[in-house]
């Protein structure tokens, strides 16, 4: 497989209307609403195209874990299918849901020459399953299910095994959360940066401290954005706000410490609601976001 420093390495949109998973299905409007302000642009350096929107297949909408199976297997397929062509998948959602499927393809792509290691940006730790979950919403899981844990429609998209050890994973950014999946990261041992922390000890130094541990001893590493770990202040357009979170510029400097990075193989920006944004701010964030991981 190509490197993500290969000059003719081409990024690829992959969209996902996935809304079934979360409480306001407008999130499922995000990728057709960024694809149409055109907020992904080429780069001098860097070629990037959209692929296809991957949408519900209309037999799976009855219930939500029927589609947010369906749709997962549909994008592992597209990603793992863009990361064999040499390229670099940008997945866009939709609903944290979707990552089951992004990172279930990119596991796949990838298994032959290892584990894949994962930086989850998200206000929320989305690590429950049907047991812990107050609310039933499927975009609070997705976390839980890639590293094995609920309901086994979910953690089996693209395979029945774990698609990340937990040793292999982190998130930055958390300050919403419920005690169930607080147990289940802490027994798992999944490293967690919150807010509080980010803001104690500054972006740069947690992200270096989150990129060491995603590199150890993986094939290759992803960086999942939810972008309500941004605060909604500036970004509104989110799925579910939370107050108190990153500014586009401090996140968007710690991203571009990935610019031709060879380990640096798949990204996704998920959870854009575009009826929650005002002048289309938070889809400039997105751009802004893929804009700080391309050379320039």
């Amino acid at each position: 497989m190509k490197t993500a420093s290969a000059p003719h390495r081409k990024i690829i949109v992959i969209g996902a209307a996935s809304g079934a998973g979360a409480p306001d299905a407008a999130t499922a409007e995000g990728p057709d609403a960024l694809r149409q302000y055109r907020v992904f642009h080429d780069t001098p350096l860097q070629h990037v195209e959209w692929d296809a929107i991957l949408r519900v297949p209309r037999e799976a909408q009855d219930t939500p874990l029927h589609a947010v199976a369906a749709l997962g297997e549909r994008l592992a397929a597209e990603v793992e299918a863009v990361l064999r062509a040499g390229n670099f998948p940008l997945v866009v959602g939709g609903d944290h849901s979707c990552a089951i499927g992004t990172w279930g393809g990119v596991h796949r792509a990838l298994a032959d020459r290892g584990p894949i290691g994962l930086i989850w940006i998200d206000a929320h730790m989305d690590s429950h399953t049907f047991a812990t979950t107050p609310s039933g919403q499927i975009h609070g899981m997705p976390l839980a299910s890639l590293l094995g844990h609920g309901d086994a429609a979910l953690t089996t998209i693209d395979g029945p095994e774990a698609k990340l050890r937990s040793e292999h994973v982190c998130l930055i950014g958390v300050r919403s959360y419920e005690a169930g999946e607080a147990a289940l990261l802490h027994r798992l041992g999944v490293r967690v940066f919150e807010m509080d922390e980010v803001r104690r000890r500054g972006l740069a130094d947690v992200f270096n401290e989150a990129l060491a541990l995603v590199r150890r001893g993986t094939a290759g590493f992803g960086v999942s954005v939810d972008l309500d770990a941004l605060d909604p202040a500036e970004e509104p357009g989110v799925g579910t706000p939370v107050p108190g979170g990153l500014t586009r510029a401090e996140l968007a400097d710690a991203l571009s410490r990935l610019r031709g990075d060879p380990g640096f193989v798949a990204m996704e920006i998920v959870e854009y609601n575009p009826r929650r944004d005002r002048g289309h701010t938070t889809a400039d964030a997105a751009g802004a976001l893929l804009g700080a991981i391309t050379p320039l």
